[in-house]
């Protein structure tokens, strides 16, 4: 495996990442919101925000498979805020 396929590689992973994160974050405070839970709302609020910063850099020159990535992450990064939200909520609660 050449060094340029790895770090293209390493890239897709940070794409799939970012989106992942930001988007259980957006699962995380809709669920907030729905609770009137403030601070945590506040907090995912300030996370979406700033992962979105840099993620629309990344995807906005990137081609379809990057987007597939970014779709993909944010496809899973949905489930699991929504599993860490309750989570979250079973102790706050």
């Amino acid at each position: 495996m050449t060094a340029a396929r790895v770090v293209g590689m390493i890239d897709k992973l940070k794409l799939f990442t970012t989106a992942f994160l930001q988007v259980t974050f957006v699962s995380m405070n809709v669920v907030f919101i729905s609770k009137n839970l403030v601070l945590p709302m506040i907090l995912t609020g300030f996370l979406i925000s700033f992962l979105w910063s840099s993620n629309v850099r990344k995807i906005a020159f990137g081609g379809m498979r990057d987007r597939i990535y970014y779709a993909s992450g944010a496809a899973i990064g949905t489930y699991f805020g929504y599993v860490i939200s309750h989570l979250i909520l079973t102790i706050w609660l």
